[in-house]
């Protein structure tokens, strides 16, 4: 009978000797004890790809995931999806659809973008290190260019001043405050993103007395943070610094990019953000500070792994098993090179597993613990230390969750010259 898996995946090492700790896991349909993706079984789509290993991005979770932001946000709060958190094409396309705008990082991604329905003034465009020819690129198609430096700001007057076309710009601020918890810190102190706070009001004068058209700014202060107060207080902050730089604007402004920052749960005892509470105090937010000012102004929270990271897996085989010294291990086809971040060498200080089991056997009572690692000739490439999972042989297959983000483009795809992965939108 069809049913619904969200129970963890169980690692050995508990708070007690011997007993098994329970990891966050997606909910995805399962039938017989096997799981399901696009409700097909993943023996099945293995087949369908051809090979193994692959990444998996489940459409109908991706749409659910942007309904419950949906119904849990304001209204009138804009939904933008960061493109490097994913930038597959058919997902992309697909989100371009149910979004109201893109957020790209290189030229690559502002052309996936292009190619979608959306009119190129809903595509933001940050990074430290534009080139001109994809600024150049940027002002001929209308997209909104998100200023990290004042020499990037000068380059952008040069070019809408040799093409003839009148640049969309945002500044995009480096805040004057930190926000702690995050993943990765990307605001306050020094940084190669933005423009120090300070400095903004110099920018903005500069820029008003060039031909460009200064439509607002955009705030990014961190990433994968699962601290609900942390992030309110952090959105109370940014709106505060960007109301009291409309002050220094001759005519106000029309877009203000909150960033976004919102983490998803990937280790044992991670608990899944509040959104509801984010929802409250955006709408809080919304209606006493930022309609009163700027009652037309599009507001954007910008989220990349919140609205993709729980909707994908990768998915690889195993290729042996053997035992060394007591320890079982499951060597497996795939390995780091596709999927870094769950061998804990895409910034994890402490390494930790991601939640991972065997395709067909999510009801198995009787696991073992094991260390599934990849294909590669390094120590580095495991993919799970000590998980308890049920007896798994050669040729079954062992999926890794929360792979919906930051997978394959963040990994070293041509370290040893392995194959890459397949990615498959189903």
């Amino acid at each position: 009978m069809p049913g619904v898996v969200s129970a963890g995946v169980r690692t050995a090492g508990g708070e007690k000797e011997g007993e098994a700790k329970m990891a966050y896991r997606p909910r995805f349909e399962t039938r017989d004890g096997g799981m399901l993706l696009g409700g097909m079984p993943v023996e099945r789509l293995a087949r369908r790809v051809g090979s193994t290993p692959f990444f998996a991005y489940d459409r109908s979770a991706l749409s659910g995931r942007v309904a419950l932001l949906r119904a849990e946000l304001p209204e009138d709060l804009e939904l933008s999806y960061a493109v490097k958190a994913n930038p597959m094409p058919a997902l992309v396309q697909h989100l371009s659809r149910i979004v109201d705008s893109l957020d790209v990082a290189s030229g690559a991604e502002m052309k996936l973008a292009l190619d979608t329905p959306l009119r190129p003034g809903a595509i933001s465009f940050a990074g430290p290190a534009k080139s001109n020819a994809e600024l150049s690129q940027a002002v001929a198609a209308g997209v909104i260019i998100e200023l990290e430096s004042s020499t990037e700001a000068d380059r952008v007057v040069r070019i809408g001043d040799e093409t003839g076309v009148r640049p969309q710009v945002a500044i995009r601020v480096n805040p004057d405050f930190e926000v702690k918890g995050s993943g990765m810190r990307m605001g306050g102190g020094s940084q190669q993103f933005g423009v120090d706070a300070e400095d903004v009001p110099s920018l903005i004068a500069r820029l008003e007395r060039s031909d460009v058209d200064l439509l607002g700014f955009h705030v990014f202060a961190g990433s994968q943070n699962l601290h609900t107060e942390i992030i309110l207080d952090a959105q109370r902050k940014t709106v505060d610094l960007l109301l009291a730089l409309v002050d220094h604007t001759a005519s106000g402004v029309t877009y203000l990019n909150l960033g976004g920052g919102l983490g998803i749960p990937y280790y044992d005892n991670d608990d899944p953000l509040d959104l509801h509470a984010v929802g409250g105090n955006l709408e809080d937010l919304l209606r006493t500070r930022i309609r009163p000012r700027l009652p037309s102004a599009r507001v954007v929270l910008e989220l990349g792994r919140y609205i993709v990271g729980e909707c994908g897996v990768y998915v690889t085989r195993v290729v042996d098993r053997k035992v060394s010294r007591g320890k079982t291990f499951l060597v497996v086809d795939g390995g780091m090179h596709h999927q870094m971040a769950a061998s804990g060498n895409f910034g994890q200080v402490i390494r930790r597993n991601y939640p991972i089991a065997v395709a067909g056997r999510l009801d198995a009572e009787d696991v073992e613990p094991v260390q599934v690692v990849g294909c590669l000739c390094t120590p580095l490439d495991l993919l799970g230390n000590g998980v308890l999972l049920p007896r798994a042989e050669v040729d079954d297959l062992i999926v890794l969750f929360q792979a919906g983000a930051y997978g394959l483009t963040a990994s070293p795809t041509a370290f040893l010259s392995h194959p890459a992965p397949q990615e498959v939108l189903v």
